[in-house]
């Protein structure tokens, strides 16, 4: 392939206020440097991050003009690495992808072989409904099963649990044998909630947001998955049973923090960062190997929603809202 179209993200100023404008283009494919791979993207999804490429002033495209999109799934079509052949099925995502170099919102896609992932067990549009989520999702459930908390210890919460991180953390503990309460504003996805595998569904936390917050509060979840940060993070700090665990990923809630050190010296809880971005690339080809195993979601119809390029931006719009329910994957041979 030779020439590609691509969704360009670029700067504009609109009566004196920035903006970041979509078009369409077709790009000639460049000389591939040694080392790199060219990808023929198949599929991409839409997380948060996506959608601050299109925000002004979102904080994590470092230049524009830029092909967004930080998930990447396709057959590798030119390699000059002696570790993928052509015809490979692959996966890339975080390190710079989307961000400071092109993504995956174009019918090719360009990468060092050193930040792809082969495929084995799963399809490229299987691997896209993951995607950056659902290898956050992965990376908090491993988390908390590595630190030694049981099923049998107590209900674990998840927070944001209707985004794509917080539905597959739900569909994963499910499947792995723990009781599951799903905290979300939305009240109309609690059956959705439900069929992933989620035992109880409660609002937002705190649930009293009016609540003095207290340095520690009566225990209730033997771990937790925050997507949300803020006010929810620092309520399920305080609420974490002794030795407790709280995999967090989120600052949709904000990003600060109110709490103090009483939870993590009296009751020894952990506070497990999770960043998906920087990852090295020996323990992510390990983690897809479990997504492919022990930790393959097994609802992703129930959560992916499949959509064109020309639907791209809509998503984004619901996504700043905080309206989108799930996760949107981005066919590429659809909506140009």
């Amino acid at each position: 392939m030779t020439q590609y179209r691509a969704l360009i993200a670029e700067l504009a100023d609109h009566d004196g206020e920035a903006a970041v404008n979509s078009r369409v283009e077709t790009r000639d494919a460049a000389p591939l440097e040694p080392g790199h791979l060219r990808i023929a993207v198949e599929f991409s999804g839409v997380n948060f991050k996506d959608a601050l490429a299109f925000t002004p002033g979102g904080g994590v495209v470092r230049e524009y003009p830029i092909v967004p999109g930080i998930d990447i799934a396709g057959t590798v079509v030119e390699s000059t690495s002696d570790d993928f052949a052509t015809g490979e099925r692959v996966v890339a995502h975080g390190y710079e992808i989307g961000t400071a170099r092109d993504g995956g919102y174009a019918e090719q896609a360009v990468v060092p072989a050193d930040w792809a992932v082969r495929l084995n067990a799963l399809s490229t549009r299987e691997a896209a409904a993951i995607g950056t989520a659902g290898f956050t999702a992965a990376m908090s459930v491993a988390a908390i099963v590595d630190a030694g908390v049981a099923p049998a210890d107590g209900p674990v919460v998840v927070t944001g649990a209707t985004g794509g991180v917080g539905s597959t953390a739900i569909d994963l503990l499910a499947g792995l044998g723990y009781e599951v309460v799903a905290s979300s504003g939305k009240p109309a996805a609690t059956d959705h909630l439900r069929a992933l595998g989620a035992n109880e569904v409660i609002g937002r936390l705190p649930l009293d947001p009016d609540a003095k917050p207290r340095p520690l509060g009566r225990s209730r979840w033997a771990a937790a998955v925050d997507c949300v940060g803020g006010a929810a993070l620092a309520d399920v700090i305080s609420t974490l049973n002794y030795g407790g665990v709280v995999a967090a990923s989120g600052l949709t809630g904000g990003a600060g923090l109110k709490t103090t050190v009483m939870p993590f010296i009296l009751r020894g809880v952990t506070l497990a960062g999770i960043d998906s971005v920087l990852m090295p690339i020996a323990p992510r080809r390990a983690l897809w190997a479990r997504i492919e195993s022990d930790l393959r979601p097994r609802h992703l119809d129930l959560v992916a929603n499949d959509i064109g390029i020309d639907g791209v931006r809509a998503v984004v719009d619901a996504l700043r809202a905080g309206e989108y329910t799930g996760r949107a994957v981005v066919d590429l041979s659809r909506g140009w």
